[in-house]
């Protein structure tokens, strides 16, 4: 059984990466993932607030969870003009 080292976001490469006590390494690209699953600005926002801030939590999102819900769930949208 493998457990988790680390969880970081890296700036070189744009990747989530997560790091494993048997060697293992899974490197998400979180460009592809904000183009696949977000809709617009405010959902980019949202998971970029996870990117930054919440590394862990983002990987667990996308490895065990629903982004898309995540997204409907979480984002609220504000029109510029207020």
């Amino acid at each position: 059984m493998r457990h988790l080292l680390s969880c970081e976001y890296c700036f070189d490469n744009c990747c989530v990466e997560l790091k494993f006590t048997d060697g293992s390494m899974i490197a998400i690209d979180t460009i592809a993932v904000e183009d696949e699953y977000a809709a617009n600005l405010y959902q980019r926002s949202e998971l970029d607030d996870l990117i930054y801030n919440a590394p862990l939590e983002y990987a667990a999102l996308l490895l065990d969870g629903d982004p898309r819900v995540y997204l409907k769930t979480v984002t609220e949208y504000k029109p510029l003009d207020e």
